[in-house]
């Protein structure tokens, strides 16, 4: 696992209320990437600790709830969101990225071509969403499916590190959602730059509207169709 030391500000949407002496927030973070590249499986695992070789292709986005209790102090919500890879570039994009707070952006260590193609969803997220001084929100590269033999650049990790650090990426992290690696510490991570920058004054406080979205009992919401075939 590997870490850039970029620290970027974001944009954020905030619960700024307090249970009894406790703190409470939501963040919206997108996971994106090119389809296939295990977006779904990585929140399965994070989220229920869960994972199939059967996920069926995400149309759309689905939505996932992750609470923290980050101390003794903070309740972190984590808003999850499942971009589908198909989405790509189109105008959708700019609606399911609206008041993220970070981002994940995932590639196939074993398909060279999936690293390839995040430059591009790294700079239609930049131009998307931003903080309200205009800079990138925090973004973490994730190399998933490690436990996998690797092709390209992500063999040699301090090549990672120039390449994170001269995209102006948070940092990079290899993980793998089946042998449930790195997935926890690249989340914590993201989260650490988030309240990084809110400790810094970088990030604005909204209310929101608790019930925008209808969580299931699993906290996993589906807003999508979808496909079967697709080993995520």
């Amino acid at each position: 696992m590997k870490n850039g030391n970029i620290a970027n500000g974001i944009h954020r949407r905030q619960v700024g209320s307090s249970i009894g002496d406790r703190n409470e927030h939501l963040y919206k973070i997108l996971v994106i990437g090119e389809l296939g590249t295990g977006k779904t499986s990585i929140i399965k695992r994070y989220v229920h600790q869960f994972f199939s070789q059967h996920y069926r292709a995400t149309i759309g986005v689905d939505f996932a709830l992750k609470v923290l209790n980050w101390d003794t102090n903070t309740v972190i919500r984590l808003q999850l969101w499942d971009i589908a890879g198909q989405e790509r570039f189109g105008n959708m994009t700019r609606v399911y990225y609206k008041e993220a707070v970070g981002a994940f952006i995932v590639f196939d260590v074993t398909r060279a071509q999936t690293f390839d193609c995040i430059s591009k969803w790294k700079n239609d997220l930049d131009t998307k969403v931003t903080l309200p001084n205009g800079s990138p929100i925090p973004t973490v590269l994730l190399a998933n499916k490690c436990d996998q033999p690797k092709e390209g650049l992500v063999n040699s990790p301090a090549r990672m590190d120039d390449y994170c650090r001269e995209g102006g990426y948070a940092g990079w992290f290899e993980t793998s959602a089946k042998e449930n690696i790195n997935i926890d510490e690249a989340t914590k991570f993201l989260v650490s730059q988030i309240l990084s920058n809110e400790q810094s004054g970088l990030m604005m406080t909204e209310s929101l509207d608790r019930e925008k979205f209808a969580l299931d009992s699993n906290g996993y919401e589906t807003a999508k169709k979808e496909e079967k075939g697709c080993k995520c």
